[in-house]
């Protein structure tokens, strides 16, 4: 079996746990995930099965779309609703939905974000998770990312408790922490923060209307609930090629670079629609040359 399997991805659950579920229930161990979603968020996950695992790393580097909910009045140690309570300040009166808004605009484009502790990022080869756990401060690297597209959805006030929901889409490119995301949104509406929800809706062209369930594939593994490699790859430029070139590319050779230079880094060479490699430009601006060939049979 050879394809991507757009998982839904279930609450509980880390992304190691459902590429072990998924490698008894295809019965293969060739088997690997597209980008690590927590155990407490839920979403599409798209796995790859047989020769699609070789194009993992094309697929992690895609822009991903979030539905987050953060809770404003209260900030705590994860960022997210699993961690302890840091900081509380009551939110006295309703923040208005334009003035939400206008927040969520300002983050819009190229924004910078700090990693957060209880993250997998090394520094000074040790990763940041264990300096939070063992109470250890350090200073933490600073990201550049990029805001696609920001909205809120609703927003409700809970009077009683005093904090405020803010629940809101986001379209963003990898590496985004939306869980700080939360925390700078509160920071701009001058309190703490945290992020008490997340679903992943789409990566990138896999969206939640493509998606399998467990307990659908409970009772239905068969090819079909595969997509194929060009359906994970459509984010990428296509070079077309005629039959004599084809065989050059299943052979790994390089080519002349093309006369219309591809947009994307990477890009698809194709042969009648069928997808042959995954090409980059070499080093000596000249040809181009095979990232992964595929087999064909």
């Amino acid at each position: 079996m050879n394809g991507i399997l757009p998982l839904w991805k279930p609450k509980g659950m880390t992304s190691h746990d459902c590429v072990i579920k998924i490698r008894k229930l295809f019965k293969t161990k060739k088997v690997g995930h597209t980008g690590t979603l927590d155990p407490e968020v839920e979403g599409v996950l798209p796995i790859c099965v047989g020769e699609a695992t070789k194009i993992v790393p094309f697929l992690t580097d895609t822009v991903k779309t979030y539905i987050a909910t953060a809770t404003i009045g209260t900030s705590t140690t994860t960022e997210d609703h699993t961690g302890e309570i840091i900081e509380r300040k009551p939110v006295s009166s309703k923040l208005s939905s334009t003035m939400i808004e206008e927040t969520l605009d300002s983050f819009q484009g190229k924004i910078q974000q700090q990693v957060p502790y209880y993250s997998a990022v090394k520094v000074n080869g040790k990763k940041l998770y264990e300096y939070a756990r063992n109470n250890e401060r350090v200073e933490r690297p600073m990201r550049s990312v990029c805001i696609e597209d920001i909205r809120l959805i609703t927003t409700s006030y809970d009077e009683k408790g005093q904090f405020q929901s803010i629940q809101f889409e986001v379209t963003c490119s990898k590496g985004t922490y939306i869980r700080t995301l939360c925390l700078d949104l509160g920071k701009k509406l001058q309190f703490p923060a945290h992020m008490s929800n997340l679903i992943r809706s789409r990566s990138g062209h896999f969206t939640s209307g493509d998606t399998w369930t467990f307990e659908e594939l409970e009772n239905d593994t068969n090819e079909t609930v595969l997509l194929p490699l060009k359906h994970g790859l459509a984010h990428l430029d296509a070079i077309e090629v005629d039959e004599q070139t084809m065989k050059k590319v299943k052979n790994g050779q390089k080519l002349s670079l093309p006369s219309t230079t591809p947009k994307t880094k990477y890009f698809r060479i194709e042969h009648k629609g069928m997808l042959l490699a995954i090409y980059h430009i070499h080093e000596n601006q000249k040809e181009i040359k095979p990232a992964r060939v595929f087999s064909n049979k």
